[in-house]
């Protein structure tokens, strides 16, 4: 038996991201890994320490004991503190370390995951003891290894792969979101709708409906008179929903129609990740 075939988009989605992440910093030169990324507080080096260590406990490595700094400013809640550990490990590590590390964590996941006969729907263990299927594990995990695969790509100068596997995956994740966004952060007034119009690499249409109750769907189909209308390229979108820029760096880049008070609301909340 193998990989189930539900899970294998998200196995072949992180076997492109992290082979590609593998490709760029194994000829970087020292000075190269202490680059500054668009990821809050990280640098190259740090990025792919987290790559590492997020594929490490996907293995089921024991963490690592390790006691944080205290001048790590950019760290200010469990969930961060929580990733910075696999991250500080490493801090002191060489380019020959991380290179060699990365790529034999990569050779052992390849041969976890074709042996992997478990079930989509079964329990998992996941940050801070939180508990998920393995579905939704091996999703997740996709979606942050290309967003991290795309802050080295901007750190770095080597834009790309804006329409890979993993670019689908995150697509994917980060609509889950958008009714949240919408309907609980942004509140936006009951039985209306928001229209969110990606071009680029990656393009689509949706729209956000907020019902009588309050709550917030995703839908395919276009609406008539929207309360908010937003249009931007992909890169921005990601780049806006993963934290990486604020909506003020960006807004030549998004084009708003509608009640501005509203879209000015939804951008505010419009990066989901931590």
């Amino acid at each position: 038996m193998s990989l189930h075939p539900t899970l294998q988009p998200y196995a072949d989605a992180w076997n492109h991201s992290v082979e590609a992440i593998s490709e760029l910093v194994q000829p970087l030169v020292e000075a190269d890994w202490n680059r500054r990324t668009p990821c809050p507080g990280w640098s190259v080096r740090d990025v792919v320490s987290h790559v590492i260590g997020l594929d490490c406990e996907m293995l089921g490595d024991p963490r690592p004991i390790h006691a944080l700094p205290r001048d790590l400013f950019h760290v200010t809640d469990d969930h961060q503190r929580y990733m910075e550990i696999q991250v500080d490990v490493r801090r002191h590590h060489t380019a020959p370390e991380m290179t060699s590390e990365l790529e034999y964590t990569i050779i052992r996941r390849n041969r976890q995951l074709r042996n992997d006969t478990r079930e989509p729907g079964r329990t998992v263990r996941g940050p801070l003891g939180s508990e998920l299927t393995l579905e939704e594990s091996m999703r997740r995990h996709a979606f942050d290894v290309w967003v991290h695969e795309q802050d080295l790509r901007a750190a770095l100068g080597r834009p790309g792969n804006l329409d890979s596997p993993g670019a689908h995956v995150a697509r994917d994740v980060l609509l889950a979101e958008l009714p949240r966004v919408v309907a609980e952060d942004a509140q936006a007034p009951r039985s209306s709708a928001v229209v969110i119009d990606v071009h680029g690499p990656v393009e689509f249409l949706r729209t956000v409906r907020v019902d009588i109750q309050g709550r917030g769907t995703l839908e395919t189909s276009p609406a008539l008179g929207p309360a908010v209308s937003l249009a931007l390229d992909w890169e921005t979108y990601v780049r806006l929903a993963c934290g990486r820029v604020t909506p003020d760096a960006v807004s030549d880049r998004v084009k708003t129609d509608g009640d501005p008070d509203l879209a000015a609301a939804i951008l505010r909340h419009f990066a989901v990740t931590r």
